[in-house]
C-alpha cells in the first residue's frame, strides 16, 4: 500500500519569524476525508514559550466563526528543549466540513518553520496533493538486498 496514493499532503502554513503570536493556517476542506494530521515545525523556541497547536472548524470555508475544538498539543519550552521539534494534532472525524489548524506562541518568542496538514481515511482514491508538493515518488523494490 502507498501512502501517498491514499493520502493529501499540504503545506498550510508558511515559516513565521520569532513572535508571540498566533497563527493561523489555510483552511482544509474535509469532504472526503476521515481526518486531518497537522505537523508544526518549529525552529529556535526561547525558553519559556508556551506553545499550544490546536484546531478550528466550521460549516462554511471562511476564516470567522472558526469554533476551536478542544484540546490541543501544548508544550512549555525549557532550555532549548523545543528547538527544531516538532507538534504533532490529529483530528478525526470532525463535526464540521471545514477545519484549520491555530498555533499559539505565548510567553517568549517562537519561531516556526510552517505547517503541513496531512489528510487520511480518504473515500476517494489515488489523491491529489496540494500544489505546494512539487514532486513525490513511490520507491517499490520487493527484491531483497
Amino acid at each position: 500500500m502507498s501512502l501517498t496514493k491514499n493520502v493529501k499532503i499540504s503545506r498550510v502554513s508558511a515559516a513565521a519569524s520569532a513572535a508571540q503570536t498566533a497563527i493561523e493556517s489555510d483552511i482544509l476542506n474535509m469532504a472526503g476525508f476521515d481526518g486531518v494530521l497537522f505537523v508544526a515545525l518549529l525552529g529556535d523556541v526561547t525558553t519559556g514559550s508556551v506553545l499550544g497547536l490546536g484546531a478550528e472548524q466550521n460549516d462554511v470555508n471562511n476564516g470567522t466563526g472558526m469554533a476551536a475544538l478542544t484540546g490541543s498539543a501544548a508544550f512549555t519550552a525549557g532550555a532549548s528543549d523545543a528547538d527544531s521539534k516538532v507538534l504533532v494534532l490529529d483530528v478525526y472525524k470532525p463535526r464540521e466540513q471545514f477545519v484549520r489548524a491555530k498555533l499559539t506562541r505565548t510567553t517568549a518568542n517562537a519561531v516556526v518553520d510552517g505547517i503541513i496538514a496531512i489528510q487520511y481515511g480518504a473515500k476517494s482514491v489515488p489523491t491529489a496533493h496540494a500544489a505546494a508538493i512539487i514532486a513525490s515518488a513511490l520507491l517499490n523494490d520487493p527484491a531483497p538486498a
